[in-house]
């Protein structure tokens, strides 16, 4: 599988960790691999998935750009727009909002002069409120890469921007 006619082109390290992530499915499920790679590509185009990106996963997946768009925008842990280096994805959903996860949301505007989805004009954050992230008996959260940061107040969210601004903190 190779990619020849997109406006996109992943570098040879990245098809091959595709290649070999599609080698885990049988012969004709290739699509299989879908979010995996999906994760690859926006991780490799600075945390988002473009037009062209998805497009060189659909030729290299030999399907139609529709069914990589489809999945794409189904689910909200891929970026259809730039993002900031670090994405706040706060949990709005019952659990986290009894346990103030408004009031956390309404600090990290203020703070950042950001509303929802919206990235600072240093391309620092990305304000992204998530529905249920899994960690309801720790409200309010927030997921930062791939680590949850629970129990939230406003001074553990004003530490964990300060940690991210100082280049202090762990995304993955």
């Amino acid at each position: 599988m190779e990619v020849q006619n997109s406006t996109y082109q992943f570098t040879e390290d990245i098809l091959a960790e595709m290649r070999k992530l599609v080698s885990r499915y049988p012969e004709g499920r290739e699509k299989s691999a879908l979010i995996p790679i999906l994760h690859i590509a926006q991780k490799n185009n600075d945390g988002w998935l473009s037009v062209p990106v998805m497009d060189a996963v659909a030729e290299f997946l030999q399907i139609q750009p529709i069914e990589v768009y489809e999945v794409a925008t189904f689910y909200t842990m891929f970026n259809m727009k730039p993002v900031g280096k670090y994405v706040l994805e706060v949990c709005r959903t019952g659990p986290c909002m009894l346990r103030g996860s408004e009031k956390i949301l309404d600090h990290i505007r203020t703070t950042l002069q950001i509303k929802d989805g919206e990235t600072t004009s240093d391309g620092l954050f990305t304000l992204k409120p998530a529905e249920c992230l899994g960690a309801c008996g720790y409200a309010p959260m927030l997921q930062l890469g791939k680590y949850y940061h629970e129990n939230l107040d406003v001074q553990k969210v004003d530490e964990l921007l300060a940690q991210c601004k100082s280049g202090n903190i762990k995304l993955d």
